[in-house]
């Protein structure tokens, strides 16, 4: 295995914490803020772990609440690098909770996170290539690589979407709006 390509074992990293009160929204419920505060943190630690440089948080790409968590869940978090760029990364994390007195586990979020490795200057620097060791993570990064297609897309459509005409506007009566525009 040469120096420039790293497997993506390297990059696994997996954090478990129990929930407390203190950790709550309104609703009693663990506080989405939180749990982002938490998957930040696992982002970094598996990006920098497998470039071996400091790693900011260039985009939070997807974040889906599936299930609640309760107070007194253990959540386990595991993140992997998924793709890699020039000097950016695409990390995965799935997030579970488990009821530590039944043992019943839950997923309850998957995220995406792209970090960019930095030097100690603050400049960009190139990560390793990624090692695929198996089709779930062959899987993985090609899913990363129709997401970055995707968000191009939407980029370059917002470019071009622009309200141009009254029928522009008359599209807009089959959504849930009030035009009360002077």
């Amino acid at each position: 295995m040469t120096a420039d390509f790293k497997p993506v074992s390297s990059s696994k990293i997996s954090i478990s914490e129990l929930m407390l009160p203190s950790h709550t929204n309104f609703s009693g419920k663990i506080h989405g803020g939180y749990i982002l505060q938490l998957l930040d943190q696992i982002a970094f630690a598996s990006a920098s772990k497998f470039c071996g440089n400091y790693c900011v948080t260039a985009s939070v790409d997807t974040v889906n609440f599936l299930k609640p968590i309760e107070v007194g869940e253990l959540v386990t978090m595991k993140a992997s690098v998924n793709y890699v760029g020039r000097s950016s990364m695409i990390v995965g994390i799935r997030v579970e909770a488990e009821n530590i007195q039944t043992g019943a586990v839950k997923h309850c979020n998957s995220s995406y996170f792209t970090m960019v490795a930095k030097d100690k200057d603050g400049k960009s620097v190139q990560v390793p290539g990624l090692i695929l060791s198996n089709l779930e993570e062959v899987r993985r990064f090609r899913k990363s690589i129709k997401h970055i297609e995707l968000k191009k897309e939407v980029e370059e459509h917002a470019k071009i979407a622009n309200v141009n005409s009254i029928e522009d506007l008359a599209n807009l009566d089959q959504y849930n709006v009030l035009l009360e525009i002077s």
